[in-house]
């Protein structure tokens, strides 16, 4: 194992987190329970990686494994990146061809390949029938740099592929084309749908949001819960405050459900509008280019930020259906314009 090999596992290795590391490793499974056994986990961590990469080199590891644990610790850490989404289609009248998961990695692999003389792919099966593609990018000059990988998790008979984003833009016409024809797809489009929670955006474009997230207990009648009111407060307030409020719940429940919301940090507005007035024709009127302007809601958890808003009283229920419409329309970048 030569030294830019050797530093590549050590610097691999020395991000994994203590608490995560024996999990990671046998996960990985390059080396044998023995041969863990010989390592002192509680010494410094300096040392211990040292002797890990020193395991490593005693197996003849190569780049490839050192690649298939970085995509281990990348899918223990995915919230660390910011995923887009792509969608694929196929020609009108296409036939669904049989699916074949080693012929995918071997057609991507080669496209990307020939297109670029140094770039490094590697694959790790998950769940669902799902692949992780790891993508060590260089140039025709410059061999790939592992330490800014791209990723890409695509679910097998699927017209969604989920990526990392990149800093190499200029590579992703390439990507989009390795996984269009890699999938026997005829064409991909960038969705206006990002976020960090990778598993939220699967669920999104999968619809699976109201199936695959523990559901609330919703078996408490809305007579039964607790509207917080004054007990010497007038009758007849109490009555219509509980009717608006039961009201405020019902509405919240039809468009957002009783069960847990997909996380999102963000939702982004863009508005195009020309400037209109019955008045006096000023500056503004006359102005050829439109007005522009951008609003961005942000929130640890931004939908369920929102699905709370009307029942705490800050907004009046329903909500704006451009904020209720993100799961269903899959995006959370929306542009609006004069009609």
């Amino acid at each position: 194992m030569d030294e830019t090999l050797a530093e590549f596992f050590r610097r691999t290795i020395l991000k994994i987190p203590m608490t995560e590391m024996m999990t990671i490793l046998k996960t990985w499974n390059f080396l044998s329970e023995n041969q863990l056994q010989t390592v002192n986990f509680r010494q410094r961590k300096e040392s211990i990686v040292q002797d890990l990469v020193l395991l490593c080199e005693e197996n003849r590891a190569r780049l490839n494994d050192a690649a298939h644990l970085d995509i281990i610790y990348t899918q223990f850490h995915r919230h660390q990146k910011i995923w887009d989404v792509f969608q694929m289609s196929k020609r009108p009248g296409d036939n669904i061809d049989l699916f074949d998961m080693e012929e995918f990695k071997s057609s991507f692999k080669k496209i990307l390949q020939r297109a670029l003389k140094n770039v490094t792919v590697s694959f790790r099966d998950a769940e669902e029938n799902s692949v992780w593609i790891r993508i060590a990018w260089g140039t025709q000059y410059k061999k790939p740099n592992q330490y800014k990988p791209a990723y890409v998790v695509y679910y097998s008979q699927t017209p969604y592929a989920f990526t990392s984003s990149s800093q190499l833009k200029s590579n992703l016409p390439l990507l989009g084309q390795a996984l269009t024809v890699a999938s026997k797809h005829h064409q991909i489009v960038k969705m206006d749908l990002r976020s960090r929670y990778l598993d939220s955006l699967k669920a999104i474009v999968f619809k699976q949001y109201n199936q695959s997230f523990e559901t609330h207990n919703s078996t408490t009648s809305l007579q039964e819960r607790s509207f917080g009111l004054d007990i010497n407060m007038d009758s007849r307030i109490i009555h219509e405050n509980k009717v608006e409020k039961e009201r405020v719940q019902r509405v919240t429940q039809e468009i957002f459900g009783d069960y847990p919301q997909p996380r999102l940090e963000f939702a982004q507005y863009k508005l195009e509008t020309k400037f209109k007035s019955d008045l006096n024709r000023g500056i503004l009127a006359e102005r050829e280019e439109p007005l522009r302007c951008l609003v961005k809601f942000s929130s640890p958890h931004l939908l369920e930020a929102l699905k709370s808003l009307a029942p705490a009283g800050i907004a009046d229920a329903p909500l704006s259906p451009l904020l209720t419409c993100i799961p269903n329309k899959g995006r959370n970048y929306f542009k609006i314009r004069d009609k």
